[in-house]
């Protein structure tokens, strides 16, 4: 699987969502297993590598920073999800994002989430509560776990190393969001505080 199949899956699972009836984070959840399912454990074992690549590429504190201000703080766990539901907005979505996270300013569910301006609505709104399912659930039924079969195929899985996440600077401080990112502060910082 290369890039440009992984984005079909996603693209095709999000389709196929659209169409679903209920919450639609988990018609996508659902969608997404279904497509691999109907796969092989190697192309399940790619896509997995595929999303670990491009979840590792936005593994950066601009990055964060957008996921702390949409989401009004983002923990480490947050953060992890935030970048999984970037993916599951789609390649359109992710490259302009992973370019320059201010974007998200402009994302739909963003603009939602900073009009309630509750903190439940930004934390169900945001991107991230699309988040792809891990694929264990759509994996061929192996005797080994599916990570196991995942460190053989491709090596172990390793943390980034927290040197690439980029300059570090103040999420709190309002300046330096506001200088940062303008149109997010803009959303989530001016106007919940005008």
């Amino acid at each position: 699987m290369n890039i440009d199949d992984f984005w079909t899956v996603i693209e095709t699972a999000r389709t196929d969502a659209a169409s679903a009836s209920g919450d639609p984070s988990q018609a996508f959840a659902s969608a997404l297993v279904e497509r691999l399912a109907a796969t092989s454990k190697q192309t399940i074992l790619e896509y997995q590598q595929c999303f670990d690549q491009l979840h590792g590429a936005i593994y950066r504190r601009d990055m964060w920073a957008a996921g702390h201000l949409i989401g009004g703080g983002c923990s480490d766990d947050a953060f992890m999800d935030f970048r999984a539901g970037l993916i599951a907005q789609g390649r359109q979505w992710y490259e302009r994002a992973a370019t320059a996270p201010d974007v998200l300013a402009q994302h739909p569910d963003v603009i939602a989430a900073a009009v309630e301006g509750t903190d439940e609505a930004r934390c169900s709104t945001k991107p991230s509560t699309t988040r792809p399912p891990t694929p264990t659930s759509a994996s061929t039924a192996t005797t080994a776990p599916f990570y196991d079969d995942y460190d053989q195929f491709c090596g172990p899985r390793t943390d980034q190393a927290r040197a690439e996440m980029g300059e570090s600077f103040d999420f709190n401080g309002a300046l330096e969001m506001q200088a940062r990112f303008p149109g997010l502060a803009r959303l989530f910082l001016e106007h919940n505080h005008a």
